[in-house]
């Protein structure tokens, strides 16, 4: 399955960045595309703020789904958690230099091989399609890095 291309073609249908990445693994995070879309459907546009990348936090989400908090120690799965968080705003910042969706925006990336390969296989330009699928990408690399 190319997560990079479904995501994408969500967000042509006209689900936001944070709906297109998190449905895009909904198949192992064990939510519908209906739940994907409810759970993320306010997180796009910097949660209409411009604040944090939609595709952040659809990535974000989606990290969390995939490592289900341990009842018997939360304080152990909250940091297991904040340190997959961590570690991939660490690799989107260094493709854009930024998480910020305005910044992002502002910035203007132009995707190559070292930032967004992905959407460079796809022949993908728009900014939010860019960000989108390089935010999958990562999600992906890091769930092959924890295999």
């Amino acid at each position: 399955m190319d997560r990079c291309k479904l995501a994408n073609e969500y967000h042509d249908k006209g689900f936001n960045c944070s709906q297109s990445v998190v449905a895009a693994f909904a198949d192992l995070t064990g939510l519908s595309l209906q739940e994907s879309c409810n759970i993320s459907g306010g997180f796009g546009a910097g949660a209409g703020t411009g604040e944090l990348c939609g595709a952040v936090t659809g990535a974000i989400m989606t990290l969390g789904l995939m490592t289900p908090v341990d009842m018997d120690d939360p304080v152990g799965s909250k940091k297991r958690t904040v340190a997959l968080a961590k570690e991939f705003q660490k690799r989107f910042s260094e493709r854009f230099g930024a998480l910020r969706c305005g910044d992002l925006l502002k910035n203007k990336a132009v995707p190559t091989e070292e930032n967004a390969p992905a959407a460079v296989r796809l022949g993908i330009t728009g900014h939010c399609s860019v960000m989108i699928v390089t935010a999958v990408e990562v999600v992906e690399e890091m769930l092959t890095d924890r295999n």
